[in-house]
């Protein structure tokens, strides 16, 4: 079926380019579209050689997602994985969590405890008060140092609107939201306040997700796929198991969260600009769904498990001069974050609720700066970072309310970590055809982390460090034939320094599986090679294409391991076997991503996305295994319109198979989430529309997941939402 959908669209993309070849608007022409990404700095996307996709707020707003990594997967460009209704965990080019880096308002968001497996922390970040995303692809390490892989995931908030007039300005804009397939509901308003020279922006989101409801149609040879047959609930002090009378409604996945934003733009002249940025997001206890539906010896086997209250905190200064001399433009940015997280498991029938309490708290300090010389535009800054990683646990009896001590997630001594760089890149225009772009990156990185008590495990070490240096570089050449083409050729390398959840942390990955530390870990180091073409034809058709090609050298591998000796180990009252991460020799990942849109006539837009990857660890008797995080093919297929107070779009998300061969077992893909055979393929049918009514309102209506199919995303432990009725009201006052 998907091979019929990709077919069909490809094939009326193609037609109606050639047979209703009528002139687009001229602002189709995106290749002058302008993106910061990729340097910090406003600049031409045709000059960079790097993938770029935007998402611009107008889009943010259409699409109408819950989260941020819902705006993510409807973009069909990223791929996103679900542990638990209150989770997303983006992966770009097969690289996930740690492998790919989270930046908001120019502030790295990747902390020491950001761990390997799947990370939630994208919905942390409020979607309703985004000015643009940008998705850049592939390491580039020159710029954003450790973490960045598989690619920058680069949020950008609003700005506070100055005036333009000696009179105030003042604006508001309110948001409320219904979604049936999880009884969601979300309020948002923001308010600005503007003078000539100063402004202010507040904003506010509440959101109630519900029990999500999966797919009622599931395919015949996995009936019951997904099913919520029973769950715990306490009664009288006891835990109770009940029976699901609605099977498709996943109990144990309604949260709340709560976002809010402050920011404050002072510019006393041209030349100089003050921000203040502060954001705090918190929510209610989100329930961990992939291990609330665990059984153990025919029953289920936790009677809790969720995270608790998860707290971001961020407060940044950000001053922007404009120069002559040594700089055209340079940002300096201060940021202070403090982050909160905590896990919290109990078993069935116990009165013991094991509690792990993380706090980080991350100092930053980045001046970046932009000089032009003559066909020359030089970029050069500087960085420093400091992670402080604290980490208790206790065993609550929920009877009596006395604790006892519990082994920590992180070593109990406490950690930190401290990042060191400069970097310096030069854009070279050769001639109004060839630019040349090209940096290089020097990174140092230090690691602490102190094992005081020997209670729980005797580990054969009380302390751990690492100091690791990394030079990283990249060489682009773009080759502008005619302003409706590009095509661009691009070598970059890119490393991850091991950090605290990497060396030193013990958890259960997965039943009868325990992930230890390994003091002995290096740097993971990637090398990217990829090819772009970007071509219009005429008007009305324009394709995007990217071959890539990453190898990775002392790549992290969680794979068997032992402790004192012995392959396993008892952990939580189970025995489990002994893994932790590991500097395998050699992996590889290679992929390619194809986009094609297509303008038939005025007012219409057709879409299609097509994205496919692949990862081998080369083991040492030669042979290939799978590498963990590599999605199956995925995309979307869209038909757009638009016409005055009118949009709508029809759209088609889809993932193809992940067969069981292709998963990395024991490791992070989630087996246990999947069918004996694997992941099975799936689509979506999708429609969407918005009305402006007034010059302040507009009403919006979506029916997602037409079908009610039932289907799960690759290694998640959480089936996603079935047929879903969605309305929202948008004011602009």
């Amino acid at each position: 079926m998907l091979k019929i959908v990709l077919g069909y669209a490809t094939i009326s993309l193609i037609f109606s380019a050639s047979a209703l070849a009528q002139s687009a608007a001229t602002d189709t022409l995106q290749l002058n579209e302008v993106v910061v990404s990729a340097s910090k700095f406003g600049e031409l996307k045709r000059n960079v050689p790097y993938q770029i996709e935007q998402v611009k707020r107008s889009d943010i707003a259409f699409r109408n997602a819950q989260t941020s990594a819902d705006v993510l997967t409807q973009s069909g460009q990223v791929f996103v994985q679900k542990s638990q209704a209150g989770g997303g965990s983006p992966v770009l080019r097969g690289f996930e969590a740690n492998r790919i880096l989270l930046v908001v308002d120019g502030v790295r968001l990747n902390n020491a405890i950001f761990r390997g497996g799947h990370l939630q922390n994208v919905l942390r970040i409020d979607q309703n008060m985004l000015d643009q995303l940008e998705i850049l692809y592939g390491p580039n390490s020159v710029v954003y140092g450790s973490d960045a892989l598989g690619g920058v995931l680069h949020f950008k908030t609003r700005m506070p609107e100055l005036s333009d007039q000696p009179s105030t300005l003042f604006k508001t804009s309110i948001l409320t939201r219904y979604a049936s397939a999880n009884n969601e509901w979300t309020t948002n308003a923001t308010v600005n306040i503007g003078r000539e020279k100063w402004a202010s922006l507040t904003g506010f989101t509440a959101s109630d997700f519900g029990d999500l409801r999966q797919g009622a149609n599931r395919r015949d040879a996995y009936p019951d796929f997904g099913k919520r047959p029973d769950y715990v609930t306490q009664e009288n002090g006891k835990d109770v198991i009940k029976q699901n009378d609605k099977p498709n409604v996943q109990v144990g996945t309604g949260y709340k969260q709560y976002d809010f934003i402050q920011k404050f733009r002072f510019q006393p002249s041209a030349r100089v600009q003050h921000i203040l940025n502060l954001q705090y997001s918190t929510t209610t206890d989100v329930p961990r769904y992939d291990r609330l539906t665990q059984v153990r010896n025919g029953k289920l086997r936790y009677g809790d498990w969720y995270y608790g209250p998860e707290k971001r905190f961020l407060a940044s200064y950000q001053l922007t001069l404009t120069g002559e001399k040594y700089y055209d433009e340079m940002q300096v940015t201060a940021a202070y974050q403090n982050i909160g997280e905590s896990r919290h498991s109990r078993s069935l029938n116990s009165t013991q609720l094991k509690s792990q309490n993380e706090n980080v708290k991350v100092y930053s300090l980045n001046a970046d700066a932009q000089k032009r010389l003559g066909a020359h535009t030089l970029r050069y800054g500087l960085e420093y970072i400091h992670n402080d990683v604290d980490s208790r646990a206790t065993f609550t009896n929920i009877t009596t309310g006395s604790q006892t001590s519990a082994d920590t997630r992180y070593p109990d001594g406490g950690s930190s970590m401290d990042w060191l760089a400069a970097y310096a890149t030069d854009q070279w225009s050769l001639s109004d055809q060839w630019i040349l772009n090209g940096g290089v990156r020097l990174n140092q990185v230090n690691l602490k982390a102190s094992f005081v008590s020997k209670e729980f495990f005797p580990f054969p070490f009380e302390d751990a460090g690492q100091n690791s240096t990394a030079v990283t570089g990249n060489l682009g050449l773009v080759w502008l034939p005619s302003r409706t083409s590009k095509v661009s050729l691009l070598g970059s390398t890119g490393f991850r320094a091991p950090n605290v959840d990497d060396l030193g942390k013990v958890f259960d990955s997965q039943p009868g599986l325990v992930v230890i530390p390994n003091p002995d870990l290096k740097p993971e180091y990637s090398y990217n090679t990829e090819v772009s073409v970007e071509q219009w034809f005429g008007k009305v058709l324009k394709f995007n294409g990217t071959i890539y090609h990453s190898w990775l050298r002392d790549a992290l591998v969680l794979t068997p391991y032992t402790f004192n000796g012995r392959d396993s180990i008892d952990y939580n009252g189970q025995l489990s076997r002994v893994t932790a991460n590991q500097n395998q020799q050699r992996a590889y990942v290679q992929g390619v991503s194809v986009e094609l849109n297509a303008y038939p006539a005025a007012n219409w837009r057709l879409q299609a996305i097509y994205n496919k990857t692949k990862g081998r660890v080369l083991e040492d008797n030669g042979s290939k295994s799978p590498l963990d995080h590599i999605p199956p093919s995925y995309g979307k297929v869209s038909v757009q319109w638009q016409r005055k107070q009118w949009r709508a779009e029809a759209f088609s998300l889809y993932n193809g198979w992940k067969r069981i061969a292709d998963y990395r077992l024991n490791a992070e893909d989630n087996e246990s989430g999947a069918t004996p055979e694997g992941m099975p393929a799936w689509y979506t049918l999708n429609v969407r529309a918005s009305y402006q009514i007034t010059s302040s309102l507009t009403i919006q209506a979506s029916v997602e997941n037409i079908t009610d199919a039932n289907y799960r995303t690759f290694a998640s432990g959480v089936s996603a939402a079935g047929r879903s009725f969605i309305v929202a009201l948008r004011g602009n006052f």
